[in-house]
């Protein structure tokens, strides 16, 4: 699949906005931490993915009621679905000047990943930081993509190849609408 940037310019994909916060304070010193290991991007890259994915506990998974759809937030509360994991992510990445795009998918409701264009690399490669679980192997990888789901076509299931350089406003809105996770999952978004 060709994923198609709804801005041309690169540098949109390295811009704050209210929910990748990554000027923030706190996405700061994580991001700072993070780096202190990395010897390169691709390296601090893997690292926040992995931090991400490992450390911030889906909220569904983990049965917390609690709705983040900021960077900063979701970091400080470690807790969020699809959709603040990747603007957490999103944050930490264009914090270290790695452009950051957010793509999504749409099963029965639309999931939410990012898509990384490294120093060096020529494309722009999808990555899940949703976490796993039993079944759920999201890697980070550059040679192919590991995502946590694999869009099924025949069950009328689209991977979206468009990379939005601000999360989509259906999503945005029912983040911000939400009181709590349960009512989240009642009115998310089941298509762009």
């Amino acid at each position: 699949m060709e994923l198609i940037q709804d801005t041309p310019e690169i540098s949109a994909y390295l811009a704050a906005d209210e929910a990748i916060d990554h000027e923030h304070p706190r996405v700061r010193a994580i991001a700072a931490t993070l780096s202190a290991d990395a010897s390169d991007a691709y390296t601090y890259a893997k690292a926040a993915f992995a931090f991400v994915r490992d450390t911030i506990p889906h909220s569904q998974d983990a049965g917390d009621p609690q709705v983040t759809w900021r960077a900063s937030d979701v970091l400080a509360q470690r807790t969020g679905i699809c959709y603040a994991k990747a603007h957490a992510l999103a944050a930490l990445l264009r914090a270290a000047g790695i452009p950051t795009a957010l793509c999504y998918q749409k099963f029965d409701v639309v999931h939410g990943l990012v898509a990384v264009r490294l120093p060096g690399e020529g494309s722009w490669v999808r990555q899940d930081p949703r976490g796993n679980k039993p079944g759920v192997d999201a890697q980070f990888r550059l040679d192919r993509e590991q995502l946590a789901f694999t869009v099924r076509p025949e069950f009328n299931e689209v991977d979206y190849p468009v990379l939005f350089a601000e999360p989509h406003p259906a999503v945005l809105q029912c983040l911000k609408e939400a009181v709590d996770r349960p009512h989240l999952w009642q009115t998310l978004p089941t298509d762009l």
